[in-house]
């Protein structure tokens, strides 16, 4: 090719170039809008004047659920301080959360229907924004992929007939979903002749929660509940007043739960069937049976908990097969009420397991003894039998005479370099 012949081919293949970048420009500016339109926010109000508004500011849509119809995935719904109540619609599921037999019909209700899309859903407090489910499944996720629930209360829910019925003021299915500064309170409607009531937050199939900051209370049954491969991670909340388990983690459930205050429930945290769990600077006190429990074939690995004053035990390995490690925990003054799931105990271990060592706990001042069917381990593996020496009954700090200070696990250490003390102050992932 000639060299003038090439010059005369520049130009052109510039504004070949420039063409491609302006339709470069375009697409980036339309798929731009695109998004900014499948993000909305709407705007709910409980006007009750009987419009149902387009969902803006200025004309907020009147009903909840049909605000939750019209967004699209990604969407904001802004709700704003009301009262906003929802009749029940049956539901009919296939897959039963809590069954022996997964594929078991189980006829319920649901309030509000989140499905099949994530939407942020966002409330004016839990003092102003009140949701009134009147249904078993209060606030239903299935198939919601990044939803956000926030700044709300949820109440009023209604127990259903069926047993089998997984009821609770928020169940997610198949879904992912944040649950933050969300109260679930005042759930008591209970049938004769049912024996389950409704709970607080449970996740099922294949959930992935991440609940924090809640209160959970004068509820029904269990606050947290996980079934079939449901996962979370629980903390910083109060889960108080309940039937139940204040943390039941269950089948193939696996949760890290942190920080959370359990108490006024039949029984604290467990871990049951096969599930996983992290249980770490929890607060566990005033529950009827035992504080902590580990059964089944499942996975502990509870630290740096405070268990005390539950009316029979502190801390049960209620089975040989299952694992883990009990360790920098406080367990006292525990077994206040005649004997009921367990021993009046500090620590109870049904069989003899070597796969769940008990190491560096301070195990002090249970009614019936601290340990019962196993060896005592007071002056072993780090075991010690004082008085902690709290701040009061209700401030968990230790005092600094306490004996407990720097004789935590030395492969734990607190936030500023030091060996770790026993109990919720101490170990990496200390209260603030």
């Amino acid at each position: 090719m000639e060299r003038g012949a090439f010059k005369k081919q520049e130009p052109e293949k510039m504004r070949i170039s420039f063409q491609l970048f302006l339709i470069f420009i375009f697409l980036l500016v339309l798929n731009s809008n695109s998004f900014a339109q499948s993000n909305r926010a709407w705007c709910v109000d409980d006007l009750k004047d009987k419009k149902l508004g387009v969902g803006s500011k200025e004309d907020p849509f009147r009903d909840l659920q049909n605000a939750f119809d019209q967004a699209k995935d990604g969407d904001t719904i802004l709700i704003l301080p009301g009262t906003y109540e929802e009749k029940p619609e049956t539901y009919v599921e296939d897959l039963c959360g809590n069954c022996q037999e997964h594929k078991t019909k189980v006829t319920a209700t649901r309030g509000f229907l989140i499905k099949n899309k994530g939407l942020n859903i966002i409330g004016n407090g839990k003092d102003n924004t009140v949701l009134v489910t009147n249904a078993g499944y209060g606030v239903l996720f299935e198939n919601s992929r990044n939803s956000l629930i926030s700044s709300l209360k949820i109440t009023g829910g209604k127990r259903d007939p069926d047993g089998n019925a997984t009821d609770a003021g928020i169940v997610t299915k198949f879904s992912i979903v944040i649950v933050k500064d969300v109260e679930i309170s005042d759930n008591t409607h209970r049938l004769e002749n049912v024996v389950v009531g409704i709970g607080g937050v449970f996740g099922r199939e294949n959930s992935e929660l991440h609940i924090l900051n809640c209160r959970i209370q004068n509820n029904g049954w269990d606050g947290v509940a996980l079934y079939r491969g449901a996962t979370a991670y629980i903390a910083d909340n109060i889960i108080c007043d309940g039937r139940g388990a204040g943390i039941g983690i269950t089948w193939d459930a696996v949760a890290t739960v942190c920080r959370n205050e359990i108490s006024g429930y039949w029984k604290g945290i467990g871990t049951f069937g096969n599930s996983r769990a992290v249980v770490r600077n929890n607060l566990v006190h005033g529950n009827l049976g035992w504080g902590i429990i580990a059964t089944g074939t499942s996975y502990m690995d509870a630290s740096n908990n405070v268990i005390t004053r539950n009316g029979n035990c502190g801390f049960a390995v209620w089975s040989a097969d299952c694992r883990g490690v009990c360790t920098n925990n406080i367990i006292t003054d525990n077994g206040w009420r005649k004997e009921w799931v367990c021993p009046c105990v500090g620590v109870w271990a049904t069989d003899i397991n070597p796969n769940f060592p008990v190491t560096y706990n301070d195990v002090w001042n249970n009614s019936a003894g601290n340990y019962k069917d196993m060896p005592d381990q007071t002056e072993q593996n780090g075991n010690l039998s004082v008085d902690p020496l709290f701040e009061s009954q209700t401030d968990f700090h230790l005092k600094h005479s306490s004996l407990l200070i720097d004789k935590g696990n030395p492969l734990l250490t607190d936030p500023d370099g030091s060996i770790s003390d026993p109990g919720i102050y101490g170990g990496p992932e200390a209260r603030k």
